[in-house]
């Protein structure tokens, strides 16, 4: 049975080459870009800093003249601040008293700090060596007029945009967004609001769980309800999602049970299977079809199971559909802090924190019960961890691939 099952990266491959990005794109301002995946690349309109200016607060002078003046005196005859340049040179034994950021007037390529110097009323002292072109900040030194800002498929983040806004770059050529119909199944699933619970149902997690881990500005998520678990009920779901939509996540139904009809449904809507059982624990029973350019994921009904297969297969695949050019999950090489036996055959990915051992360095612990529908495992991790497939086991001090939630993090 388990020489059955597709190993995570031989689906994640598999599924990744099958998409093209969608290559539609838009122009929106800049004030728009945040977590926007961006189109072109961008380079520079200018040189930043567009001119010299000082680094520190203190004076500024030449440093021919520091060399050429045994006793270190100058004369303070000027004042520059940011935004209030002076326009004059300065001269021979004279220096300027200038802020943060201002530009260095002429005759002045050298700044000493406050702290090094001694004034009283505009005589001033130098009292330590220094060096020529300390404390100033050269033309370009943040980035070259020309010099690449962002890589066409690079998600913008603060700083891009803080990047592109210093450079003069307003408008934003982006890709457009990526539509996903969300759906969950079966007969025992409840909407929160405007139905009864009865004996036997229970309220519907999985959904509300992934629009909010798919709640990506490159992305437009559309909430497509529950659908019975039947296999007509699902042909005409999947036909309406997919005339709405590129890409369609439903949960529950994929697993080999009686009542689950998602294969049956797809096979007869004419899709073609991608992937269909994976050697990982939780999220064995996941699928993966294509029908034309557009995907449909068929995840587990369980949370965590839903949670894990979407975190590895669901996330990279949408960036790239979505224009994107980084599809790595990022992990760290961490000691493990625990013992764990398992099965070869299948990789696991457990709930984890991050915790200090007896000798205060950081290991990973796991954390919160087992078991693919335990939900409440996931709301206290730090992330997960990986047991590689070829492992029977875990002993402390091994060290072991652990994937942080970035929602944890600052």
């Amino acid at each position: 049975m388990l020489s059955k099952l597709t190993k995570l990266n031989i689906a994640k491959n598999r599924i990744l080459r099958n998409i093209q990005p969608l290559n539609r794109n838009t122009q929106i301002s800049l004030n728009e870009c945040n977590h926007r995946i961006n189109y072109n690349t961008l380079k520079s309109k200018l040189n930043l800093p567009e001119t010299r200016n000082s680094a520190v607060d203190g004076y500024g002078i030449s440093y021919k003249s520091f060399l050429n003046n045994p006793k270190n005196r100058f004369k303070v005859v000027a004042l520059a601040k940011a935004g209030k340049p002076y326009p004059k040179k300065i001269m021979a034994q004279e220096a300027i008293e200038i802020y943060t950021g201002a530009i260095l007037p002429k005759g002045v390529d050298t700044v000493v700090m406050f702290e090094k110097c001694e004034r009283v009323d505009s005589k001033l002292w130098i009292k330590e060596d220094i060096k020529r072109y300390q404390n100033v900040r050269p033309v370009g030194e943040n980035i070259k007029k020309g010099e690449i800002i962002v890589k066409k498929g690079d998600i913008l983040n603060p700083s891009h945009i803080g990047q592109l806004a210093a450079s003069g770059n307003n408008e934003i050529q982006v890709f457009k967004k990526v539509k996903v119909a969300i759906i969950s199944t079966g007969d025992e699933i409840l909407n929160l609001t405007g139905q009864k619970k009865s004996y036997g149902q229970i309220y519907d997690s999985n959904r509300p769980m992934l629009k909010s881990l798919f709640n990506k500005n490159y992305l437009e998520i559309l909430d497509m309800g529950i659908v019975k678990d039947t296999k007509i009920a699902l042909v005409n779901k999947y036909l309406k999602c997919l005339s709405k939509c590129d890409v369609v996540i439903s949960s529950g139904g994929a697993s080999e049970g009686i009542e689950d009809h998602t294969q049956s449904a797809l096979k007869h809507i004419g899709a073609e299977s991608l992937v269909w059982q994976l050697a990982i624990k939780p999220g064995k029973p996941m699928g993966v079809s294509i029908l034309g350019k557009k995907l449909i994921f068929c995840l587990p009904g369980n949370p965590v199971a839903a949670f894990v297969c979407s975190k590895f297969l669901i996330k990279p695949a949408l960036i790239k559909m979505a224009g994107g050019n980084n599809f790595t999950s990022f992990f760290l090489k961490i000691p493990s802090g625990f013992e764990h036996k398992k099965r070869k055959g299948r990789a696991e990915y457990l709930r984890a924190r991050l915790v200090q051992d007896k000798d205060g360095k950081t290991c990973i612990d796991l954390y919160g019960r087992k078991g693919a529908g335990v939900i409440s495992s996931l709301t206290g991790a730090d992330g997960l961890v990986e047991i590689p497939i070829e492992n029977s086991g875990v002993e402390p001090g091994m060290f072991l691939n652990f994937l942080p939630f970035m929602e944890r993090c600052l």
